[in-house]
């Protein structure tokens, strides 16, 4: 019995899986790739021989049936996701099949879109006496958010917010900050295809007219939504520096 491997493609661009990732797909004899998210050219390291589908029109049962089929053939199997497998992808749903089948699963970490965006923007999430908090969540659409996960109420933490799967509720994400007590011109941040080659888009703007900035590129999916605090901070003129590199600060490396 051969073991699947769950590993996680990164945001878009190829070169951003892991090296143990990418060594993972040289070997794998089979591969099933989320093709509704991630690009074939993360097969690109793979052997001729080895068997490559695209999961986009399966179902979750078809992809664990498909995962246990080649994993009874093969001694390594991958399955590449997009992002982190950890983060939005179903992993729980996938594994719980193959674990009843006995089929040895490990889940390899990949990079988020969340971090992709921030880095492609050149901003940091987290800055000394701004925000030391980043929350990872989605608005409320056709799949619910528990009561207390509502954006209304994480917003009121007033810290970073990196929003998945939500680039058409925008009018809604002003709303529920503003009644969170954000102000009109707080910066807003939409990476939409973060590190795809010639695919990626930066759309910076306020909760005012990033829905207008955002229609008129036709951004309606596939994208990172940033609001926080620390947003354009590169270009301030003063910042409380970290302490971690003070010259006074001491710490077990520097005494």
């Amino acid at each position: 019995m051969g073991k699947v491997w769950f590993i996680g493609a990164g945001p878009g661009d190829p070169d951003l899986i892991t090296v143990k990732g990418r060594d993972l797909v040289t070997h794998a004899g089979a591969i099933l790739y989320a093709g509704s998210l991630v690009s074939k050219a993360a097969t690109r390291w793979a052997r001729k021989t080895c068997e490559i589908a695209d999961s986009k029109d399966m179902t979750l049962d078809e992809i664990a049936t498909w995962l246990a089929e080649k994993a009874r053939k093969h001694n390594t199997v991958v399955r590449l996701q997009t992002g982190d497998p950890t983060l939005y992808g179903a992993l729980i749903e996938m594994v719980q099949p193959l674990d009843s089948a006995g089929i040895e699963v490990e889940v390899i970490p990949g990079v988020s879109s969340a971090m992709a965006s921030a880095a492609t923007a050149v901003e940091s999430m987290t800055l000394p006496e701004v925000t030391q908090t980043v929350i990872l969540t989605r608005v409320e659409g056709r799949t619910p958010m528990p009561e207390r996960e509502s954006l209304a109420a994480l917003a009121n933490h007033h810290c970073t917010l990196c929003l998945f799967l939500s680039i058409t509720l925008l009018d809604k994400i002003r709303h529920d900050l503003l009644a969170a007590g954000w102000r009109e011109n707080a910066s807003i941040l939409v990476v939409h295809k973060a590190s795809w080659p010639e695919e990626e888009k930066i759309i910076r703007g306020t909760l005012t007219d990033i829905a207008g900035k955002c229609r008129a590129q036709n951004i309606d999916g596939q994208a990172m939504i940033i609001v926080g605090p620390t947003l354009g901070a590169r270009y301030w003129s003063e910042m409380k520096k970290s302490k971690l590199y003070d010259t006074t600060f001491s710490h077990r490396f520097r005494r």
